[in-house]
């Protein structure tokens, strides 16, 4: 899944739900389940997410919605695997981000 977000040091929990194409309830309960995710709050109690947040929001998704886990089969996934889950997940969302801007690049010549 490629998340349309412009390059920023905060997300609010609107923008990152709407990139998600998924409620803000989805954003916070997963907030709750994953202790990977800690977004800041602001004096409001607004949620704030970083680049790094937004990262693991992008795992969660693929782990939960792309392929399939149950929430506690996704969290044992990133407790025991995390830094070789992530690398990997990191990887691949840069080779995919490659990709498609190969595309762009064909589609203009």
């Amino acid at each position: 899944m490629h998340i349309d977000l412009p390059e920023k040091r905060y997300y609010g929990i609107g923008e990152v739900a709407k990139a998600f194409k998924v409620n803000t309830s989805l954003i916070r309960f997963w907030e709750k389940e994953f202790d990977i995710l800690k977004p800041k709050k602001n004096a409001k109690g607004n949620r704030k997410f970083t680049p790094d947040d937004i990262k693991h929001l992008k795992f969660i998704y693929h782990l939960v919605k792309e392929r399939g886990f149950t929430l506690e089969g996704a969290k044992t996934h990133l407790k025991e695997e995390r830094q070789q889950a992530l690398t990997n997940f990191d990887i691949i969302s840069k080779l995919e981000d490659i990709k498609s801007q190969l595309v762009k690049i064909k589609s203009q010549l």
